[in-house]
């Protein structure tokens, strides 16, 4: 049984000793770490094996043991992302404004770490690297609670970050994982205020609402994603097809994929029969409204829950629309705030869809699968806020920052 009380003050301690790490000395450690993965790839993809194995056995397949699996590609990309992240410009001491009052004080707001973050995630061992990246550079120290899936993947992945810390005599409590998967140890850490500063759940919809519901730490809420594309009248249909195509079955575990496909009824002829070609040559299972059915009469029928559902799977359900201005209230009813994309060569209807869609990201002929920390150019993620505060889309190292004033006088009282 991890005592999380022991784990949360070792965290709070290393958070002030990485508070005052130069940006040299954290990318140092993170070059350092992007080489030990590499180096370490053999002990990671064996107890990825276990995990996948073990995965297996519970009956956990497609998208899902996807999203749970390591191989040599995915480390190299992993360690990819912490080079890029080594080579972004550090946040913390950024001076982001400074005023002189009459009275003669000067007052400044400068960037500083957030403190200690936690992490609630599912079967994504990626998140662990991602998560030890972000928060060393922004000066944080991270306490992750993985899945049961992944377990013997994070136990190795930290393993050889924290072996990394020490070699770089930086506080290997920078970053600790709590093995034990239960429920009830998840609830406690949601509760940990007096060492938690953040939480940030990753993972499906049950999920995010366990957290919100339980926390009394502040909740960051994440990434559930029923994105949708929209094929205008105007739409290249070419591009409408690859773009549908990608959003749809690149990764379709994944919270950017689309879920949904909208279509004019105006282009819905010339574009439907395509499109289905293509998802029945990739297994795709299309569900779609009464119009869709009298184009393709062998889709499955679509029901009022479909419109919502984030499948994470080789399922597509499809509306066609009379107007832009009906697709984007479709999407502003039963979208996820994550993101959302119009193909369109109609310069108005493209300006119409970015101001009126609400979500994180909003797309004009390009795909869904573009919202990801790497795609954003900030090396990594934590996770994509579909919250509207101070975080919101890919979160990256300045979302991972806080900020304090700070004043300058000389001798000033108040009256």
């Amino acid at each position: 049984m991890d005592n999380l009380e022991i784990i949360g003050q070792n965290a709070k301690e290393a958070s002030y000793a990485l508070a005052k790490l130069s940006a040299d000395d954290k990318n140092k450690v993170l070059k350092k770490a992007a080489k030990a993965l590499v180096e370490n790839k053999d002990k990671i993809i064996k107890a990825n094996e276990e995990d996948l194995a073990k995965a297996k056995e519970n009956g956990i397949k497609g998208a899902l043991l996807d999203r749970l699996t390591l191989n040599e590609k995915r480390i190299k990309s992993i360690a990819e992302g912490l080079e890029q992240i080594a080579q972004l410009e550090d946040p913390i001491g950024e001076v982001i404004s400074m005023w002189k009052r009459p009275n003669g004080i000067t007052i400044g707001k400068k960037r500083v770490p957030i403190g200690v973050i936690g992490i609630i995630y599912e079967a994504r061992p990626n998140v662990t690297v991602d998560v030890f990246g972000l928060c060393l550079k922004s000066g944080n120290a991270s306490i992750l609670r993985g899945g049961k899936e992944a377990i013997n993947s994070n136990i190795a992945l930290v393993e050889i970050l924290q072996d990394v810390l020490k070699e770089c005599e930086v506080p290997k409590e920078a970053i600790q994982l709590i093995k034990d998967t239960n429920r009830e140890t998840a609830v406690k850490l949601m509760k940990l205020n007096k060492y938690l500063d953040l939480l940030i759940p990753r993972g499906g919809a049950g999920l995010i609402q366990a957290v919100i519901q339980n926390s009394t730490v502040p909740v960051i809420e994440t990434g559930v994603g029923n994105c949708h594309i929209y094929v205008d009248e105007s739409g290249d249909i070419n591009k409408a097809v690859a773009i549908t195509l990608n959003a749809k079955t690149s990764r379709p575990g994944v919270c950017n994929a689309a879920e949904s496909l909208l279509v004019h009824k105006d282009i819905a002829d010339k574009f439907l029969p395509k499109m289905y070609e293509k998802f029945k040559e990739m297994n795709v299972e299309v569900r779609g409204d009464e119009r869709v059915k009298e184009i393709i009469p062998e889709v499955i029928n679509a029901t009022d829950d479909d419109w919502s559902t984030e499948y994470l799977d080789y399922i597509i359900a499809v509306k066609v629309v009379d107007s832009v201005d009906e697709a984007i209230s479709h999407i502003n009813t039963y979208g996820t705030k994550h993101s959302e994309a119009i193909v369109t060569e109609n310069y108005s209807n493209a300006q119409k869809f970015l101001d009126e869609v609400d979500a994180a990201a909003v797309y004009v002929n390009a795909s869904t699968r573009f919202t990801d920390g790497f795609e954003f150019g900030f090396g990594a993620e934590i996770g994509i806020s579909t919250q509207k505060l101070h975080a919101r889309g890919p979160m990256g190292l300045k979302e991972l920052t806080s900020t304090k004033y700070v004043i300058y006088g000389d001798g000033q009282i108040r009256e």
